[in-house]
């Protein structure tokens, strides 16, 4: 039997902000919003029409000290989190339309066009145009 990832979390220190970056800026569906209680959520986004065959997130609040302090530094600085687009002008576009700070230009490498970008709550993401195969 194998075994499928099925979510990632992201840590934020509001779960309506995250949602407003992800399905505002980056353009997710919001999959689910349910209230847990005692001021819990669970908050899933992704793939447009909530399709499968793209990650999911699960927008985490954080919940104690050590949680607030890996706001927007979950992978130790490094690029943490990895979006395609079929279009890179047009996505770049509407995420500088939404306030995404860009850390650089977009470049050419072997694998598509990519540039790295921040999050509200300083995470680093990649967006990529994959090139087509060959």
């Amino acid at each position: 039997m194998g075994v499928l990832l099925a979510l990632t979390a992201l840590v934020v220190p509001d779960y309506d902000a995250g949602i407003a970056f992800c399905v505002g800026a980056l353009g997710f569906d919001l999959i689910e919003d349910t209230d847990m209680g005692g001021g819990k959520r669970w908050v899933v986004v992704g793939g447009k029409d909530g399709a499968k065959d793209g990650g999911r997130l699960l927008i985490a609040k954080a919940a104690n000290g050590a949680q607030f302090a890996a706001i927007g530094n979950q992978t130790g600085g490094r690029v943490g989190f990895f979006v395609h687009t079929d279009d890179f002008a047009v996505a770049q576009a509407r995420l500088v339309d939404a306030g995404v700070q860009f850390e650089e230009q977009p470049r050419h490498e072997a694998y598509g066009t990519v540039a790295v970008f921040s999050d509200p709550f300083g995470n680093r993401w990649d967006l990529i145009e994959p090139k087509e195969p060959a």
